[in-house]
């Protein structure tokens, strides 16, 4: 029996995957965590080079407002990235879309690097705006690019790497933001393009390696270009399992032509799909992980931890989840998709009452430890559990005529609800304080009773399968087909 990392290195099945990891989630990770350390020095270029313009300082208003434009377009460039997935994927293809995404990112840190020579905040504006349209545009192309070249008994760990990447694209941009690295003064423009490095290495790496099987054989009709692409990605072999798949799904595909956002929205035969894909997206991001990644800091500072120490905590949070991902891709293929999720969101509500319950408790010398091993334990449990699981199961619930409208619907619910919760969130802690946690608690609860009772296991099944599965999904008795049904003889 061949282990994974020996499936793996036998064609260049693990270079692909790095490659595109570098050039897909990982972008995506280091810009979240990537400004907060430069954030005072860009502030204070604002200020500089307003006064250049104008001979006079900017009101704290003006300069708050332009702050607020370059955090905030990196969420709109996102939005118009995820929309645009199916028109790159489809005049392009996987391979050449992956590489004109990076192009753009290339754009981006060129403008980014000369804003400072130009004291231009606006360019600042413009580069943050293209990280993010190459980030929405990547990340989907990326999970599509690894379904498609994994085989089913390992699709669940190949298209896991994802969240690996994107774990260690964080755990990057906290390290490089560090003072003793690139975290000074002089440095934030620098610190603001290290990703665009990987970008570079992938432009000039990826032509030189094979096209999505899936992708040509389905979309290309190129039987022969298919073999060739997974025997180089998988070895020598004659992989007719892996091909009587594809065309099985083809014959599908066929019955069903690939459908626009719009018609998918109207299938009642994705239905269940959708709504969760929905409900996972909703539930990760208003889990709290995103309140630990903004908020850290602060919660530390009150956990007792001296300030200048902060910095490194934050990396070892950033270091537990990768290592929790890469266990996580050890499992997955083990404990299946279902349990990850219900089990994990379960966890995690559970310990959102623990951590409310802590800060009610303030007087007690013990809690500021306990609550910051609770935040240590909340990231394991995510980055184990529905964090890493959701790549997985993005790639597995639609056939190949839906999966191009699919990657764009999850991608703007993914960006635009990533911008709505930057806008709001502050406003949420404002209103419940500490008990901002029961809020996450509720939405993990719900993710868990959600997954538990009816999400399907995937693991090891072909799309056909999963999709035959969703469709057979009733609750009180009744189906969305049976709807359609009903509808049909009237």
């Amino acid at each position: 029996m061949e282990t994974f990392f020996q499936q793996l290195t036998q064609g260049n099945a693990l270079l692909v995957i790095i490659i595109l990891g570098v050039g897909g989630s990982f972008q995506i990770g280091y810009h979240i965590t990537g400004l907060s350390s430069p954030s005072p020095y860009i502030q204070r270029f604002i200020n500089s080079s307003w006064y250049d313009r104008y001979k006079e300082p900017p009101a704290p208003q003006k300069v708050t407002m332009i702050w607020s434009l370059i955090v905030s377009m990196y969420a709109v460039g996102g939005l118009f990235g995820a929309v645009s997935v199916k028109l790159f994927s489809r005049k392009l293809g996987r391979k050449r879309a992956m590489i004109c995404n990076s192009l753009i990112s290339i754009i981006g840190a060129v403008i980014m690097l000369t804003s400072k020579t130009a004291k231009s905040f606006e360019m600042i504006i413009v580069a943050r705006m293209l990280y993010g349209y190459s980030a929405g545009l990547g990340g989907s192309l990326h999970l599509m690019y690894l379904g498609e070249i994994s085989p089913r008994k390992i699709r669940g760990r190949v298209t896991l790497t994802s969240a690996t990447f994107a774990s260690l694209g964080k755990l990057s941009g906290q390290f490089f933001g560090l003072s003793e690295i690139l975290g000074r003064r002089d440095l934030w423009d620098i610190v603001l393009c290290v990703p665009v490095c990987f970008s570079v290495v992938q432009v000039f790496v990826l032509p030189f390696l094979p096209e999505a099987p899936r992708y040509l054989f389905i979309e290309k009709r190129d039987d022969n270009g298919c073999k060739r692409a997974l025997q180089s990605l998988w070895g020598k072999g004659d992989y007719k399992q892996e091909m009587e798949e594809m065309l099985i799904e083809h014959m599908v595909l066929e019955a069903s032509p690939p459908k626009s956002p719009l018609q998918l929205l109207k299938d009642r035969t994705v239905r269940w799909q959708l709504i969760t894909m929905f409900v996972i997206y909703c539930c990760n991001l208003m889990s709290g992980m995103s309140a630990i990644s903004t908020f850290s800091f602060d919660i530390f500072l009150k956990a007792g931890v001296p300030k200048d120490k902060i910095r490194y905590v934050t990396l070892g949070l950033g270091i537990s989840e990768i290592l929790t991902s890469i266990s996580c891709s050890l499992l997955i293929e083990h404990t299946g998709r279902r349990l990850l999720f219900w089990g994990g969101y379960a966890v995690m509500s559970a310990i959102w009452i623990a951590t409310t319950i802590m800060l009610n408790l303030k007087d007690l010398s013990w809690v500021p430890y306990a609550t910051s091993s609770l935040i240590f334990l909340f990231i394991i449990s995510f980055c184990g559990g529905p964090g890493a699981a959701t790549a997985t199961i993005s790639s597995e619930l639609f056939i190949q005529s839906d999966r191009l409208a699919a990657f764009v619907l999850i991608g703007l619910q993914r960006w635009f609800l990533f911008a709505v919760l930057g806008l709001i969130f502050p406003f949420i802690i404002d209103a419940l304080s500490s008990y901002c946690f029961m809020l996450f608690a509720g939405m993990c609860l719900l993710g868990s009773l959600y997954t538990f009772f009816l999400l399907p296991e995937t693991k090891g099944k072909t799309l056909v399968d999963i999709s035959e599965e969703f469709k057979a999904i009733t609750v009180c008795g009744k189906s969305f087909l049976e709807k359609e049904k009903v509808e049909t003889k009237l």
